[in-house]
This record gives C-alpha cells, structure tokens and sequence, in this order.
C-alpha cells in the first residue's frame, strides 16, 4: 500500500528525474496505473470482499461479487488519480511521494484529470447496471468525499485531516454489503468503525516516520504540529477503539466463536505495539530509534487478518 522504507528514501532530488516522460507503450501504461494507486486499492479490496462473504453469510453471488471488486476497483482508482492532480504540487515537495508521475512529469496534469473522472463515471455506471444503484451511490459519494472534502479541503487545513477524511476509505464495506444484500445494517456499520478508528493511527505512524516530508509540503499532520508523546497517546486511544469496536461484530453479526477469539488475538498484539510505540517516546527514542514503521506494519496485517477471519467465519455460520 505505500513504498517500503528504502524505496521511499531513495535518494532523489528535488526537480531532478532521470526518467521524467515516458519513453514507450508500456511506461505510458505503466505511468497511468500508478496514478491509481495499486497498493491503496489492495487495502480497499481488502475490506471489501469479506463483507460480501458476511452479508451472503457465506460465498456471495460470483457475478456480483466480480462486478463489486472491478468497478469498486475503478472507482478508487479514480479517486487516487484525481487525489494525484490536486496533490502534484505536495507529491513533486515531498521525498516519499516525488517518483509519482505528476510530480515525474510522466503524465500532463489535464490528462490524470480526464482520466479520474472517466473511471469515476464508468465506475459509478458500471456499478449501477451490474450490482444495484446503492452501491453505485455509496461508491460515488466516497469518491468525491475522498477528493472534495479530504484532498483538496481537509488535507491542507487541519491535522484532524486523516481522521475525517478516512471516512472515504470505511466505504468499501457498506458497498461491499450493499451489493449483496441491496441495503445496509448493523454488521457493515460496526465493520465501518473499525476501519474508521484505524485510520488515523495507522496514518500517523507513517507521518512520524516522514515528519520532515510533511512539514516541508507545509501538510499539518498530526505528528508535525504535534509532539512525539501526544501522537503515540492518541494512536493508543484510536487502536483501543479500534479493538473494542471490533468484537461489537460478534454479538451484532451473529458470527461463531472463531471471530471473537481471532478478534481478541490480533488486537492484543496491535495493543502491545502501539503502547510499545509510547514507551519508546518516553524513553526518550527519536528518529529511526522510535521505529514507527514496526507498528505501521503491524496495523496493516491486523486489518488484513481481521477481515479474513471475518470472510471464513462467514463461512461457519
């Protein structure tokens, strides 16, 4: 979902890139799938399917659970590229973000702009025609959140950026239930919250890591205008919700005994790291010696792992 620590320092100037524009067919192609994202979308895909799995209490219908993952696919593969042309300016400032191909110069900006919204369109239609016109809604109102109301408002103005703007990232599992079952319910709002309150630790401890990228692209994360320990404290308080909001599935959703115990597991270790995290704040670490990455990492098996138990619990029932 984002570069790994030695792609994402690698040693790049800003203004300078060896391979700016695209010399073939392929670096086009190659160029235009990134403004989408990939590695976001797998996390979205993630959070997607095993809430069909919940909402069909077993294996969902194939052919919507296609048409779900592909046009959902587009859809927040247009966000992405319409997020990289209101951020090409932050991208091209920060070290982590500048081999993207806006700030590459890989691909003119009215064109990512074009082709945002044409996934978005297809995406919203396509959804409507072959899943039901709610899902088409929902996938629609995360996309323009995500780049109205994230992107190009919350983003810039606010270090609660991530905590309200991660609401476009909790909507794959109200789409993802709404194409099964063509309403909603308790199950996916409560699955909802979880991806909610693990957003903004999972996000700041990535911002801790780039602080100085942030603060140079003048972005008021919270770990910028923020000190070290009132991150880590609140990243605590976020995954303890986390946690708690999690098990709600079990008594709501109706699952077998397997889901609370693999529930209770994983958000025990997500609790070690990230009062592990705290602890190395007050023990004075800073830079690499903090190691915010660890719970980073961690946070995205936990979510990974999370779902799938949730799928083959739905399996059980």
């Amino acid at each position: 979902m984002v570069l790994t620590d030695k792609q994402a320092t690698a040693p790049l100037e800003k203004g300078v890139d060896t391979d700016a524009a695209p010399r073939s067919l392929a670096d086009v192609v190659k160029a235009y799938v990134a403004l989408t994202k990939p590695r976001i979308i797998e996390l979205l895909l993630i959070t997607t399917l095993p809430v069909m799995f919940l909402a069909a209490k077993g294996l969902p219908p194939l052919w919507i659970a296609v048409n779900t993952l592909v046009f959902g696919t587009l859809s927040a593969g247009s966000a992405n590229a319409l997020n990289c042309y209101v951020d090409r300016d932050i991208d091209a400032a920060m070290r982590r973000t500048r081999r993207r191909p806006l700030a590459r110069e890989q691909v003119p900006p009215v064109n990512a702009l074009i082709f945002g919204i044409v996934l978005g369109v297809l995406s919203t239609v396509g959804l409507g025609l072959t899943v039901n016109w709610l899902a088409s809604a929902l996938s629609l109102g995360a996309n323009l959140f995500y780049v109205l109301v994230y992107s190009m408002v919350l983003k810039r103005r606010t270090a609660q950026n991530v905590v309200w703007g991660g609401i476009a990232g909790c909507m794959p599992v109200l789409i993802g239930w709404a194409g099964v079952t063509g309403g909603l319910d308790w199950a996916p709002v409560v699955l909802f919250g979880v991806v909610f309150f693990w957003t903004p630790p999972h996000t700041w401890a990535l911002a801790m890591r780039y602080k100085e990228d942030y603060a140079t692209a003048k972005v008021p994360m919270l770990p910028v205008v923020a000190t070290e320990r009132r991150v880590a404290v609140e990243c605590i308080l976020y995954t303890w919700a986390t946690v708690l909001c999690s098990l709600l599935l079990w008594p709501i959703a109706g699952t077998t005994p397997l889901y609370p115990i693999v529930a209770a597991v994983l958000g025990a270790v997500c609790l070690w790291e990230v009062h592990g995290l705290l602890g190395r704040v007050n023990a004075g670490k800073t830079g690499v010696d903090l190691r915010p990455m660890r719970f980073f990492h961690w946070s995205n098996a936990y979510l990974a792992l999370l779902f799938l138990a949730v799928a083959i619990d739905s399996m059980l029932v």
